[in-house]
C-alpha cells in the first residue's frame, strides 16, 4: 500500500515526474476537486507530504525543474493559473504566478523545454508558447479555428506534435519545431470527404435568464433555410467538461445527407471556467435545461428548421440534458435521442458510479429542498400520462457500469406507458457493451444507422437526397 490507507478516494492517481525524482498524487471523492501529494523517490524514508489540501479544487503537477514544481490550478482562479514553488515549501502560501489566470480558461503541456498554454476562447484553441521563467515565445497561429491539442512531450524533444480539428476538419496530426515555430502535416486520415463543401458559423444566443450562449452550426453549403431542415441538436452541459469543435464521420454522414448539426455549449460545462461550470449544477441544473432550450427555440426563429425537423441528442450526462427538456417542452421537438443517459434522479447517486457525480447534481438524501429539485426534472417521475412526447429511441449498453442500463429501462416503461400519441417510443440495448467507450466500428455504423434512420423516417423524411 503505497496511498490510500488512512482517507478512502473514489479517484486516485499516482504518476512521476519526467526526471524520476517525484512521485505524484491526486486523489478525489468526486468529479471535481482533488488532494495533491508528493513523495521524494530519492529518499527512502521520505513520507507523502501534501502540496494542496483544499479537495475543492483542482490542482496538478505539469513539470519540475529540480526541485522546482510547476503547478496548473484553479485555487483562487477559476480560470487556472500556473504557479511555481519549491519541493522544501509546495502548499499554496508559496506559490508564485507564472502564467497568471486570464479571462479564458487554460489548460497546459509541456515539453522540449517550453510551457505551452492552450486558452478556450469561446470554445475554440488559442495556443501561446512561453518558457519556463514565463516569458512569452510566440502565439501558435494555428490552421482555422477549432480545437488543438497535444504539444507534449520530453524536455530533450526537437520536435513536438498535436492534432487539430473542427466540426467539418478531421483530426490531423502536425509535427511542430518548438525552437523554430514552425510546423507541418504529420498525418492525416484518408477518406472520400471534402470538408471544403460545409460551412459553419458560431452564433450566440440569449438563454432565459439573458446569459449569452455560444453555440456553433454547420451544414452542407447551398442548403436553403427555409425551416423544413433536418437538425440535429446537441448538447452536454455538465461536469466542467467543455464541448469544443471536433469531427464526426457519423455527424459528417448526417450533413452529407442534407441535415443541419449544431452543438450548444451550456452551462455546467468547462468553457468559461468554473463558475460557467457551477452555475449548472445543483440547485442550478434548470440552467442548462433553459440554455439548450433557448438554443432549440434559436434555431427554429432562425429558420433553420422547425420543430416538425429538430431532433435533439445527447449522452450520458447529455441523456439526462435532452430527458429533461423533451419532459418540460414535449411540442419543441420531432424526435429525442437520450443515449446511455442519467434519468432516474433521485437515486442515480446508489448505483456503481453514481455516488461521484453528487457534486453537479446534489443527492435526494441531503436535504428536502434537494429532494424536491431533483424530483421536478427527473425524466423518469416528470412523464404525464396523456402528453404527446416526441418519437423517442433510448440507448443503453446492457454493461453499462458506468450509468447503469435501468435508467434507461425505467425511461423507457414510463414514456411507453403514458404516450398519448401515434410517435414511437423504441429502447435499443446493445449487447455485451458499456457506455460508449471502446465500442468497435462495425457496432457504432449499426448505431448511427439506426439513430439517423429512425430519426429522419419520423421527420417524413422517406428518401435521402441525389448526391
Amino acid at each position: 500500500m503505497v496511498f490510500g490507507e488512512k482517507e478512502k478516494y473514489r479517484y486516485v492517481g499516482g504518476s512521476v515526474t519526467e526526471d524520476d525524482k517525484y512521485l505524484i498524487i491526486s486523489g478525489g471523492i468526486s468529479t471535481s476537486g482533488n488532494r495533491l501529494f508528493l513523495n521524494d523517490l530519492t529518499n527512502a524514508s521520505s513520507e507523502i507530504i501534501t502540496i494542496d489540501d483544499n479537495i475543492e479544487t483542482d490542482t496538478y503537477v505539469a513539470d519540475n525543474k529540480g526541485s522546482k514544481l510547476f503547478i496548473v490550478t484553479n485555487l483562487n482562479a477559476p480560470n487556472q493559473r500556473m504557479v511555481t514553488t519549491d519541493v522544501a515549501k509546495p502548499t499554496p502560501e508559496n506559490w508564485k504566478d507564472i502564467i497568471p489566470e486570464t479571462e479564458n480558461v487554460l489548460s497546459i503541456s509541456t515539453g522540449s523545454g517550453y510551457i505551452f498554454a492552450t486558452y478556450m476562447v469561446d470554445a475554440l484553441s488559442k495556443v501561446l508558447q512561453y518558457d519556463y521563467d514565463g516569458k512569452l515565445v510566440r502565439e501558435i497561429e494555428l490552421p482555422g479555428i477549432g480545437s488543438a491539442g497535444g504539444f507534449s512531450g520530453k524536455i530533450d524533444d526537437k520536435e513536438l506534435y498535436f492534432s487539430f480539428t473542427n466540426y467539418s476538419t478531421p483530426g490531423t496530426i502536425y509535427k511542430l519545431r518548438p525552437k523554430e515555430g514552425n510546423y507541418e502535416v504529420y498525418w492525416t486520415p484518408k477518406m472520400e470527404y471534402n470538408g471544403d463543401n460545409f460551412e459553419s458559423k458560431q452564433v450566440f444566443y440569449t438563454s432565459k435568464d439573458g446569459t449569452k450562449i455560444p453555440m456553433i452550426i454547420i451544414y452542407k453549403k447551398g442548403i436553403e433555410l427555409n425551416g423544413k431542415n433536418p437538425t440535429m441538436l446537441y448538447g452536454y452541459g455538465g461536469f466542467n467538461v467543455s464541448l469544443t469543435p471536433s469531427f464526426s464521420v457519423a455527424n459528417a454522414v448526417w450533413m452529407n445527407n442534407g441535415g443541419v448539426f449544431a452543438a450548444a455549449n451550456l452551462r455546467g460545462g468547462g468553457e468559461y471556467g468554473k463558475a460557467w461550470h457551477e452555475a449548472g449544477t445543483k440547485l442550478e441544473k434548470q440552467n442548462v435545461f433553459d440554455d439548450f432550450i433557448a438554443a432549440a427555440e434559436y434555431l427554429i426563429s432562425e429558420n433553420y428548421t422547425s420543430s416538425d425537423y429538430l431532433a435533439i441528442r445527447g449522452g450520458s450526462n447529455g441523456g439526462l440534458l435532452v430527458g429533461a427538456v423533451m419532459t418540460q417542452r414535449p411540442e419543441l421537438m420531432k424526435v429525442v435521442i437520450p443515449q446511455v443517459g442519467v434519468l432516474d434522479m433521485l437515486r442515480y447517486h446508489t448505483f456503481t458510479a453514481g455516488a461521484g457525480w453528487a457534486y453537479d447534481y446534489g443527492t435526494a438524501e441531503e436535504s428536502e429542498e434537494m429532494f424536491n429539485y431533483l424530483y421536478g426534472y427527473s425524466p423518469v417521475h416528470n412523464v404525464k400520462a396523456g402528453v404527446e412526447y416526441p418519437a423517442t429511441i433510448i440507448l443503453t449498453g446492457d454493461h453499462d457500469d458506468r450509468v447503469v442500463p435501468a435508467h434507461s429501462f425505467k425511461f423507457a416503461a414510463e414514456l411507453q406507458d403514458k404516450q398519448s400519441g401515434e410517435n414511437p417510443v423504441l429502447i435499443r440495448i446493445e449487447t455485451n457493451a458499456g457506455h460508449g467507450a471502446g465500442t468497435p466500428v462495425s457496432k457504432t455504423i449499426q448505431q448511427y444507422a439506426d439513430i439517423n434512420g429512425f430519426t429522419l423516417w419520423n421527420m417524413g423524411i422517406k428518401k435521402l437526397p441525389k448526391k
